[in-house]
């Protein structure tokens, strides 16, 4: 099986000598991080069981959040955090979409206008949910942006996973939603386009843009979860701390050409497609977002400033308390070993540690 780094470290140099100064420095650190990630540069350490004696090294990865191989670790303790803080109600799952003209725009300038993205729609899912005809209080949702197409096409939109109430402007109860209607698609739809237009008009003209952009209706999605959060959860966490791509979709890579496969979308058979290995690592570092960028947002009962209201919403369902809370009540776990894989009794304690290679991550050592 071909994997990422392995494209990475044929034709990543190669990428950089055609395109030089305009790869932007978080797309230099993919490049390099995903090609060096489990290898010397990243450094090692040996660890031993205490029953046995049996000795394994380690090499280190890269840890980056671009990297196919270390994501999967990320995802299930993020999986965990957020399960055991689900509420017992009915979740609602809305998905906010740009129109496709807006796409390259926000790809000029991804920083700013994700983080409008991110605004617009949870000022509109607040406000419309706060109205007395729908929900009628504050709500609260996990917001996660993703950036790309089962091919790896730039298509930003951001999904919301949504519990089916919200607390009363008093404070004093749970208000619940409708079983299967959270709010009106529409009005939704054009609360986030006007507040997008806004927010956008603060940073850039938009007399250039199409002005279709502003007649057309937005795509906004919104469904109830009935298979429960858990799964919807599953389903945005593959795009939390995982890539455009994964490995095990890559197939192939010959003559310069990469070869992966897909699921289309609306047949939801798998397909092949083909592309140049330049081609196909200009769509991997699209959706490679700069360092410091929060691609994963709470608002309302679930950001973390509403701690207190989101205990009191928790009481009023008889909820059981988070593992947040049991932390800070100082209920820590004890660190976990790995079993020793030979004698299957003892377990593996770290002995060595060996330092990362600065010279191949060609970095300053520190003073």
């Amino acid at each position: 099986m071909v994997e990422l780094a392995e494209i990475f470290r044929k034709y990543g140099p190669i990428y950089i000598q055609r395109f030089g100064d305009r790869i932007l420095p978080a797309h230099r650190r993919a490049i390099r991080d995903i090609a060096l990630c489990r290898t010397e540069a990243f450094g090692g350490h040996v660890e031993k069981c205490c029953d046995c004696g049996h000795e394994h090294f380690f090499y280190h990865s890269c840890c980056s959040r671009n990297c196919p191989k270390c994501s999967g670790s990320k995802t299930k303790k993020w999986l965990e955090r957020r399960k055991k803080g689900l509420l017992p109600v009915t979740y609602f799952h809305v998905v906010f979409t740009i129109p496709e003209p807006l796409r390259y725009v926000v790809r000029k300038s991804p920083n700013e206008l994700l983080g409008i993205l991110f605004k617009a729609a949870a000022y509109s899912l607040m406000k419309l949910a706060a109205d007395p005809h729908y929900v009628g209080g504050k709500v609260g949702f996990i917001s996660v942006l993703h950036t790309w197409t089962r091919t790896m096409v730039y298509h930003p939109h951001v999904h919301c996973l949504v519990p089916g109430g919200a607390l009363s402007p008093d404070h004093s109860e749970w208000l619940p939603s409708r079983k299967k209607y959270l709010v009106p698609v529409h009005a939704l739809s054009k609360i986030f386009r006007a507040r997008f237009i806004k927010l956008l008009k603060g940073i850039m003209p938009i007399e250039q843009l199409p002005s279709s952009i502003w007649k057309d209706r937005w795509v906004v999605y919104s469904k109830p979860c009935f298979n429960g959060a858990g799964k919807v959860l599953d389903y945005l966490g593959r795009y939390v701390h995982r890539i455009a791509i994964s490995n095990y979709r890559i197939l192939s890579e010959k003559n310069g050409h990469v070869t992966f496969k897909y699921t289309h979308s609306k047949t939801y058979r798998t397909k092949k497609m083909t592309l140049d290995a330049m081609e196909f690592i200009r769509r991997f570092l699209q959706h490679v977002l700069s360092g410091g960028f929060h691609k994963v947002r709470y608002y309302g009962l679930l950001h973390p400033a509403n701690s207190i209201n989101l205990m009191r919403v928790k009481w009023f369902l008889k909820s059981k308390l988070s593992d947040e809370y049991e932390i800070k009540s100082g209920i820590l776990k004890s660190k976990e070993y790995r079993v020793c894989p030979v004698c299957k009794k003892g377990h593996m304690i770290e002995i060595l540690k060996i330092p990362r290679n600065l010279m191949l991550l060609n970095e300053r050592a520190p003073p």
